[in-house]
């Protein structure tokens, strides 16, 4: 193997480590709770996060969120946002919503890249805030380049 080849391969490694994303840390997730609460803490409770313990395989996980309110034009949810902590961006989904949806519940499918705290924050009609959080354990990972098939 050649000077000129060994350097080729090793400039090739520097550019996939900068290129492939690093996972979060709960700093990052807070920062972007604080974001999408423009800085109010949010209340715990009224809240399910519905969401396997242990979970097989990380590449399609089933999540519900449903938030207790009447989803009248008193008191009704605006949006639920979903973060995680370990992933490689923190904001997972933000679902808007209005007096007229019905129920407070949203359902989806997410990635996830290792076992993590997930945290739901549900932003009110008021202008309050509410969350939940859950830690799940992740048997086969996502999220990561450079698997095997």
């Amino acid at each position: 193997m050649k000077r000129r080849d060994v350097l080729a391969a090793g400039a090739g490694l520097a550019m996939l480590a900068l290129v492939r994303p690093a996972s979060a840390t709960s700093e990052e997730m807070a920062a972007a709770i604080d974001r999408f609460t423009g800085g109010v803490k949010p209340t715990e409770g009224r809240m399910t996060f519905d969401i396997a313990q242990l979970i097989d395989n990380g590449n399609a996980v089933p999540v519900t969120i449903a938030v207790d309110s009447a989803m009248s034009a008193a008191d009704h949810v605006s949006a639920i946002a979903i973060f995680n902590e370990r992933n490689p961006q923190t904001d997972v989904a933000v679902f808007t919503l209005g007096p007229r949806a019905g129920k407070a519940q949203v359902s989806t499918r997410i990635r996830l890249a290792t076992s993590q705290k997930l945290t739901a924050v549900a932003r009110m009609g008021d202008g309050s805030y509410r969350s939940a959080s859950v830690s799940v354990i992740v048997a086969l990972a996502a999220c990561v380049e450079g698997e095997a098939p």
